[in-house]
């Protein structure tokens, strides 16, 4: 056992033991004068555990891969499995990333006569069942996609009121993980809409992570831990800047309602789909690793750039997402040009405080610098 001096820095983008330079797009920094009185609140965890679902999963936040952000519809079994041979090959799923989710567009645009969802044939001709042994025979997790409506946001049959049906036939296909969508709701409340699924789920069995995407309506915050393992705090994310920026504040408030069990989820990584330029993918991931969100890789891996591969498999930095303590980490203030963000670390936490200089080229520049350091056995 040797002891090394361990710089905790809150946002890291990439480890040093001097300072961490990150280059972003030039926005203006929030104004925002309410400070926290005392420290201690910044990590008050109080809020969860009360009612959180017991399912004994998601002690960390859920790592893997979704199809959406890139593929939307235009999905086929191969692709899936091309996509869990690439995490494997890649390294990737050594790391953590073992949930290979199918998004939208997987189903018949009918229910069978008898009542059941039918995968569509032209484009997963071998069945949900076969694509879950393909994913299990390498050590990975297939998740799939259903919504709390009548009809999916593709208009693919929903699962209102076809919960325990629904539960029991992904339970036999072998499915580890459901995103729950919110579209075709007809105006139900959430809070009536996704508990009747969790009941299902726990019915069959087979224990089933439970992702709630019903994009923080209702603050689900507030009543959610009892029901997923994850909920959405926001609307979609897209590939830029601006929407990831605007996503990781809206995420923010809700940091005290996070912690093993359940998860805030402010959408998928946009990481590698080419609307940012490499140093705001960095801050990106490095924002939701710190906010402990669930890092569901969001591009074409099979096709990703070096540089991607270097970002999504930073080891540092999932570590920070995925550290037992599952404190999530947030803005202690925000005011002009100084930002202070504040993260929580076994055995204690440490505060990083970072000035911004910005030059006449579009670009802004972060220096992390550590205020403590602490020695640590490895």
């Amino acid at each position: 056992m040797v002891n090394h001096t361990v710089y905790i820095s809150l946002l890291i983008l990439w480890v040093s033991a001097i300072s961490i330079t990150v280059a972003v797009r030039v926005v203006p920094l929030p104004e925002n004068n309410e400070r926290p009185a005392l420290k201690s609140n910044l990590f008050d965890t109080s809020n969860y555990g009360k009612l959180q679902l017991n399912n004994g999963l998601a002690q960390t936040p859920q790592m893997g891969w979704n199809s959406w952000n890139f593929f939307a519809c235009n999905i086929n079994e191969t692709v899936i499995k091309e996509t869990a041979d690439e995490l494997i090959s890649t390294g990737l799923a050594e790391l953590g990333y073992v949930y290979v989710n199918i998004d939208d567009c997987w189903s018949s645009p009918s229910r069978s006569l008898q009542g059941s969802l039918v995968p569509d044939p032209e484009t997963f001709p071998s069945g949900i069942k076969s694509l879950a042994d393909y994913i299990h025979e390498k050590g990975l997790k297939l998740g799939i996609y259903s919504d709390a409506g009548v009809f999916t946001c593709q208009v693919r049959p929903g699962s209102l009121f076809h919960e325990s049906a629904d539960a029991e036939l992904f339970a036999s296909w072998g499915v580890d993980y459901l995103k729950y969508d919110n579209c075709y709701n007809l105006g139900i409340k959430p809070e009536k809409r996704y508990p009747p699924m969790r009941d299902a789920l726990n019915a069959t069995g087979h224990t089933i992570f439970y992702s709630l995407c019903e994009w923080g309506v209702d603050d689900p915050a507030l009543w959610a831990g009892g029901v997923g393992n994850s909920w959405r705090t926001t609307d979609d994310i897209n590939d830029s800047w601006a929407s990831m920026t605007t996503i990781a504040d809206l995420n923010d408030k809700w940091a005290a309602y996070a912690g093993p069990g359940g998860w805030n989820d402010p959408d998928m990584l946009e990481v590698g789909n080419g609307g940012m330029t490499y140093q705001e993918y960095r801050a990106h991931f490095s924002i939701w690793a710190l906010m402990k969100a669930p890092l569901l890789i969001g591009c074409d891996v099979r096709n990703m750039t070096a540089e991607t591969l270097e970002i999504l498999s930073n080891k540092e930095v999932i570590a920070v997402n995925q550290d037992p303590l599952g404190v999530q980490g947030r803005k202690v203030y925000a005011e002009g040009k100084d930002n202070c963000k504040q993260h929580e670390d076994m055995p204690e936490d440490a505060l990083t405080s970072f000035s911004t200089q910005v030059d006449s080229h579009d670009c802004k520049m972060y220096i992390f610098t550590p205020q403590m350091a602490y020695q640590f056995a490895v």
